[in-house]
């Protein structure tokens, strides 16, 4: 039987959000808890270095790094950007001090939701794409009256690949409001 879409897709990335945010609240009622809020300030910069190590697999799919596999570049990418942007969510903690640093958290959390989204629901259209042209290559269809059969999945498929044009736009954009947020606070202190 198959599984409905909103489970087999949308739920696993859902879960995967609600999980950051969730872990985000619990670290930073552990670190209140036991009095230790200033290790939110260290767990900022350790997220950031966490974050910029994820972007290895940028350098590896554009070939500046040579070697490991591009797949497991891609999943160091998918949790150490996860597991950094939570570092970085509970630094954040809930005050309301100025402007730029919550500019900065807003595009994480859309950075974080536009990657979920990478992957969830793009690698998830392709395979299904591939599992409905096997099926009609079985069933006897050729090549050609498969494509015309799945010329709307095809083109929709195509379209989400082009995500990587929204997702690294929004990447650079928390990224200068988060060199902003660093250079004010070097330059300003708190």
């Amino acid at each position: 039987m198959k599984q409905p879409l909103l489970i087999k897709y949308v739920l696993p990335f859902t879960a995967w959000y609600a999980l950051m945010i969730l872990a985000t609240i619990v670290l930073d009622y552990i670190l209140h808890y036991f009095q230790l809020t200033s290790v939110g300030l260290y767990l900022g910069y350790v997220g950031t270095f966490l974050i910029l190590i994820s972007f290895l697999y940028s350098l590896r799919k554009r070939r500046v790094i040579t070697t490991g596999s591009p797949k497991k570049y891609l999943m160091l990418h998918e949790y150490l950007a996860w597991i950094g942007s939570v570092m970085v969510l509970v630094h954040a903690g809930i005050h309301f001090n100025a402007v730029l640093p919550w500019l900065a958290i807003f595009m994480l959390l859309i950075n974080v939701a536009s990657g979920l989204v990478g992957k969830f629901l793009l690698k998830k259209s392709g395979e299904s794409l591939s599992l409905k042209e096997k099926a009609l290559l079985d069933s006897g269809m050729n090549k050609e009256e498969a494509a015309k059969e799945l010329f709307f999945d095809a083109v929709t498929v195509s379209l989400m690949q082009k995500w990587r044009s929204i997702h690294l736009p929004i990447a650079l954009m928390f990224g200068i409001l988060s060199m902003l947020h660093i250079i004010t606070i070097t330059l300003f202190g708190k």
